[in-house]
Parts: structure tokens; C-alpha cells; sequence
């Protein structure tokens, strides 16, 4: 699995992503190409050659004509889905701004639709944050770690005034992810910066194991005289089989008066809009009333499409949000042969040891249906003819 750790020691911002993901390999041109399908006229991006306290780093530069604009997250996210994006890259992006959203109605106690973008609804940083999503698509990172963020400190001159470092966006924004500050009299870590990581980082911490293939240095706009200003990113293959570290979304919603035929037609919706499991719990709810606890575990991108799913498919008046860590092992498809046809055997390892393997019911299932023969003596089989390949190291 290919995956990128930002190393934040000195921040981090959406010019500075950018940056580190072109010094890491990304080709301008093929990013500008992808950004060109937005809906937006009179800018131009760039990327050149600097020094930040003597370390050569990659500067990413978005000039643009308008001025600072103030954009609803409707219109973001309108702007976003409808310019023929990749679906990942357009999920991510649209996934960052929800984010943002959701921490700039919190701090200001408003409706989600009512929030208007300031800073973050300009055309340099709709670019960054869909930037960042096509750099890493183009780079083919599927997971990223994030390291404790340098946060800075002192004052911040916004649209609402002068607010203390982290700002309240950005503050809302980290919760849950390691913080300090080393004492710098300045905003290393902006909303939009915030945004990226705290929407796609899976874990928080040290470097993962992993196989480094490159390393990208992205510069921040400032020379600071403590430290480089620059974020760092090392991308490559995790190493050992150990297992992934991710941060899902957990949708939660009781219900006591739904036809429970409705369960099983739901689970399948749900499961096909994204979510990676699905499953109902018996509860015992008010007025003695039998119920049903339904989960829907899914990533932040698929977050959205998935509670909209929960209120029009149930019969529930509320979804409760949570994010949760988990640890996955690596997984596989191993296709094996049997006297009935090839089965395929989904491996799960940990640091190069098997430790569970089952055939695939969808597989096994054809199969018995075909040859006319049970279904269990075809799993047997395509677990046995595993098992013995296994042992000869095959």
C-alpha cells in the first residue's frame, strides 16, 4: 500500500502540501490540467526552486484575478462535483470542505448552510485543497499519517479580527490530533492545512514502516529564524505487513419502528454508496419497545452520501457521528484451484504470517450452483487446497 507521512515539525498549510507533493514527484502540468476542469477564470499556478533557512524546498504559487471572494459550501461543493473530476479526487476534496464547514458552524453557531468561506472560499485555496487531493492521486498514496503538529503561536490578523494562534477554525479542526508549540510567534498551521490533514489522516504519530521512495520538501510563504519553514513528506510502500493504522467514521441510529424488511434492502444500498460494514445490533429500547442499534462504518469521504442514506432509507430522526481508530492487517486475494474450478481466497497476514484465510462465498457459491454440489464441500476444498499450498510455501 502506497502511503504518505507528513512530517509537520514546522506546520503546515495548503501551499505548503503542495509544494511538498511536487518536490515528491508530482509534475505541475499534470496537476494544473486536472485543476483547469474547475469552473473558475484568471489564475495561474507555479512552482519554483527556494532556500528556507539554508533547505532547498519547492514553493507552489496560485496567482489569480478576483478578489477575496466569499463562497458558501454549497457552491464549494457544487463547483467541485460538477467539474469531471476523478471520483477520489473530487470525494477527498469535497470531504476537506465539509470539514471546514462543520468546524466553521461549530465556532460560530450556525447552520452548516449558512456558513459563508472567507479566506478558504478564495480561488488559491479551493486550489490547494483540490491540489492536494489531485498530487495525491497522481501519486498514488491511498493512506496517510500524520505527525504532531507544530501549531505555532501569538496572533493571526483574519476576517473576523485579530485571534490567537491556532485559530478557532483551526483549533476546532485538530481536536483529537497531537498538538504543540515550540514557542514561534506565528500561524504555522492554517485552517486549510488543518482541514487536509484532519480529513485524510488516518493515524497520528511517529513514521510508520515503510519503504521511503521519495521525499518531498514543501515551502511555507515566511523565512522563520528558528527553523526551516517547511513540511515534509515521505512517500512510499508500508513495510513488514504491519498492520494499517485508520480513523473511520461510525454513523449510529436506534430504531423501534421500521418494518424490518426495510434492514436488508438498506444494508445493500449502504454498502454500495461506500460504507466498509454494515450490521444491527438488537436494543432494548423506551416504553419496553424492541429495537435495532444500525452501524454503518465508513470513510470521511463517504461520510455525507451515507447519513443522507440513513435519514431517507429509515425511519430515524437523528444519526450520531463518531471517529474511531482501528488497525487492519494486510489483506489479499489469492486464487487457488480445486476439482470443482478456482476459488478465490481472501489472506489476512501480519508482518508476513498468515493469520486467517476464507474463501470467497460469492466464488463458492457459483460454483455449488453450477456443479450441483454443496456448498459447504466447495468451501471445504478451497480451504484445504489453500492450507496445503501454504505448508509448501507456495
Amino acid at each position: 500500500m502506497k502511503i504518505a507521512y507528513f512530517d509537520c515539525f514546522s506546520g503546515i498549510s495548503g501551499d505548503m502540501v503542495l509544494g511538498a507533493l511536487v518536490s515528491a514527484g508530482c509534475e505541475v502540468a499534470q496537476m494544473e490540467a486536472h485543476l483547469r476542469r474547475l469552473p473558475l477564470t484568471d489564475w495561474n499556478i507555479a512552482a519554483k526552486k527556494v532556500k528556507r533557512n539554508g533547505l532547498a524546498a519547492t514553493q507552489v504559487l496560485v496567482e489569480y484575478g478576483e478578489s477575496r471572494h466569499h463562497r458558501s459550501l454549497g457552491n464549494i461543493l457544487k463547483l467541485i462535483q460538477g467539474a469531471s473530476l476523478p471520483p477520489r479526487i473530487a470525494d477527498r476534496a469535497s470531504a476537506i470542505f465539509q470539514r471546514l464547514g462543520e468546524a466553521e458552524a461549530r465556532v460560530h453557531d450556525l447552520p452548516i448552510e449558512k456558513v459563508h468561506f472567507h479566506e478558504v472560499g478564495a480561488v488559491d485555496a479551493i486550489i490547494d485543497i483540490v491540489g492536494a487531493s489531485v498530487g495525491l492521486e497522481l501519486l498514488g498514496v491511498e493512506e496517510i499519517v500524520c505527525s504532531a503538529l507544530n501549531v505555532g503561536g501569538g496572533r493571526v490578523k483574519t476576517e473576523h479580527g485579530i485571534l490567537p494562534v491556532p485559530a478557532p477554525a483551526t483549533a476546532d479542526l485538530l481536536r483529537g490530533a497531537p498538538t504543540y508549540s515550540t514557542g514561534i510567534e506565528r500561524e504555522l498551521v492554517t485552517p486549510t492545512g488543518a482541514a487536509i490533514v484532519a480529513t485524510l489522516a488516518t493515524g497520528y504519530g511517529a513514521q510508520p514502516a515503510m519503504t521511503v521512495e521519495s521525499i518531498g520538501q514543501g515551502a511555507g510563504n515566511a523565512e522563520l529564524a528558528e527553523q526551516a519553514n517547511i513540511l515534509r513528506v515521505f512517500i512510499g510502500e508500508r513495510a513488514g505487513g504491519e498492520p494499517s493504522r485508520e480513523t473511520v467514521v461510525v454513523l449510529e441510529a436506534n430504531l423501534d419502528d421500521m418494518n424490518p424488511q426495510i434492514y436488508g434492502y438498506f444494508a445493500d444500498c449502504a454498502l454500495a454508496a461506500g460504507a466498509l460494514e454494515v450490521f444491527s445490533t438488537p436494543v432494548q429500547m423506551k416504553k419496553n419497545r424492541p429495537g435495532q442499534l444500525v452501524t454503518v462504518l465508513c470513510d470521511s469521504a463517504a461520510e455525507k452520501k451515507l447519513t443522507e442514506l440513513i435519514f431517507r432509507e429509515t425511519t430515524t430522526l437523528g444519526v450520531r457521528r463518531s471517529i474511531v481508530a482501528r488497525q487492519t492487517l494486510q489483506r489479499e486475494l489469492v486464487s487457488v484451484e480445486t476439482a470443482f474450478g478456482a476459488v478465490r481466497v481472501k489472506v489476512a497476514r501480519l508482518n508476513g504470517r498468515t493469520l486467517n484465510a476464507a474463501p470467497e462465498y460469492d466464488d463458492c457459491r457459483a460454483i455449488a450452483a453450477e456443479k450441483g454440489v454443496p456448498l459447504k464441500r466447495v468451501m471445504a476444498e478451497a480451504s484445504f487446497e489453500f492450507h496445503k499450498r501454504l505448508e509448501a510455501g507456495n
